[in-house]
């Protein structure tokens, strides 16, 4: 099953028609590595398994109140301290963690959206943050896949009214709004400052947002899926039983090659990647190599395929707050939770190349780029205020050890391009 290398960009118009044009400057994009997928052959008869045991944590549960000053208003996160974030990487039967969702933090969904969920069972979600892009109607999806899964496109009030004004939006008798398949679920009230963390929320938050599901496909917004999502999921998940599947990255395999590249390629504030990379390193993050039981230590986040067990939700939670604490860069942070949790929780790291034949990428409407990203220390985000309210207040915290003598390793450049 491979998806064809495509030089064209899809644009929906109102009248539903699709529009084909080259890409922006008019130069294609650079082929993607591509292979078969060994899907199976019919969604029609694929049986789909019994849900998989909760075998190590039995009970997890949400801590939903943000302790804080009486004058500061509750934060998305929550104000986790050190020790907190220390001991929810100890497994227990029950756990009770934080996991985003403090109560009037934001992220608030309309009622019509959440009477809707309720029957989402087998989720499909994507989300569009800042209006970065518009959404890409998924191909090659079965009538059974059609019935069973639920559609989910995530969006901000600014990525809403960027999509009613470029595409068709229907409104059911319920009141709820369609482009296409996708059933478009308005967050209010964003959570961040910035548009990548709020992106975070229905990515790796995704039990959360959607609890009734028991199986859930996150796709990047920029992506049109190719690849039916009961095949999906029979691929990567019930065929080897696992619970959590995500492609290896194409270059990076070891968390301080992907920080190196996130500082030269500016993504984040440089100083601040290299506080999340030192306490990293001091808690015992060692760069990736053979020895270690995971592929990789960086994934290609922008596909997530995961059975929503307790284990799996653990770290979705745990990931999260990684996030919250530190930098946006799911990346450097995925290895890391997937290091402390060691082997309670088993991950099918599938080749990139199949990865690249599940979707045909689109360019973003624009490129995103934050102030914070291109700072080169401290003092220039102190200086002009660059520092973020709501999110990454770890980097700001006084860690419980000095980290003045961690020098971080070397890093070996695998590509001039990354």
């Amino acid at each position: 099953y491979v998806v064809p290398h495509s030089k064209v960009k899809s644009l929906c118009r109102k009248d539903g028609e699709v529009v084909r044009a080259l890409d922006p400057m008019g130069t294609p994009s650079k082929p993607l590595h591509r292979c078969s997928i060994p899907v199976a052959d019919d969604p029609d008869a694929v049986v789909i398994p019994k849900r998989t045991p909760n075998a190590i944590v039995k009970n997890l549960s949400y801590i939903t109140v943000d302790k804080r000053d009486k004058d500061s208003p509750p934060l998305f996160g929550g104000r986790q301290t050190w020790k907190q974030r220390e001991e929810s990487f100890k497994l227990n039967a029950t756990m009770k963690v934080h996991c985003g969702f403090m109560k009037n933090s934001g992220a608030d969904m309309d009622a019509v959206d959440v009477e809707y969920i309720q029957k989402c069972k087998f989720v499909v979600a994507s989300g569009i943050f800042d209006g970065y892009d518009a959404p890409h109607q998924p191909s090659n999806i079965s009538l059974r896949s059609q019935k069973l899964f639920c559609f989910l496109m995530v969006v901000d009030e600014v990525s809403f009214d960027f999509i009613e004004q470029n595409v068709t939006v229907k409104v059911d008798s319920a009141g709820g709004k369609w482009v296409g398949i996708w059933r478009l679920v308005t967050l209010h009230r964003p959570p961040f400052d910035e548009p990548r963390r709020n992106g975070k929320v229905p990515k790796i938050l995704t039990h959360r947002l959607f609890p009734q599901a028991w199986y859930s496909i996150w796709i990047d917004g920029k992506m049109e899926l190719m690849v039916d999502p009961l095949l999906i999921l029979e691929r990567y998940l019930w065929r080897g039983k696992y619970t959590f599947a995500v492609a290896v990255h194409k270059h990076h395999r070891s968390i301080y090659e992907e920080g190196d590249a996130i500082k030269r390629r500016k993504r984040y504030a440089r100083p601040l990647v290299d506080l999340q990379m030192k306490i990293y390193y001091h808690e015992g993050m060692e760069p990736w190599d053979e020895t270690k039981r995971m592929p990789s230590d960086i994934p290609e986040g922008a596909v997530l395929i995961r059975e929503h067990t307790t284990i799996t939700d653990l770290f979705s939670c745990l990931w999260f707050n990684e996030v919250n604490l530190f930098t946006p860069r799911d990346q450097l942070s995925f290895g890391y939770v997937a290091h402390r949790l060691g082997d309670a929780l088993k991950f099918f790291m599938f080749p990139n190349c199949e990865y690249n034949s599940l979707f045909i990428l689109h360019r973003h409407t624009r490129e995103h780029s934050s102030k914070v990203e291109w700072a080169k220390t401290i003092d220039e985000i102190l200086k002009k205020g660059l520092k973020e309210s709501r999110g990454g207040l770890g980097l700001w915290t006084p860690y419980p050890a000095d980290l003045s003598s961690v020098e971080l390793p070397a890093v070996k450049r695998t590509s001039q391009m990354t």
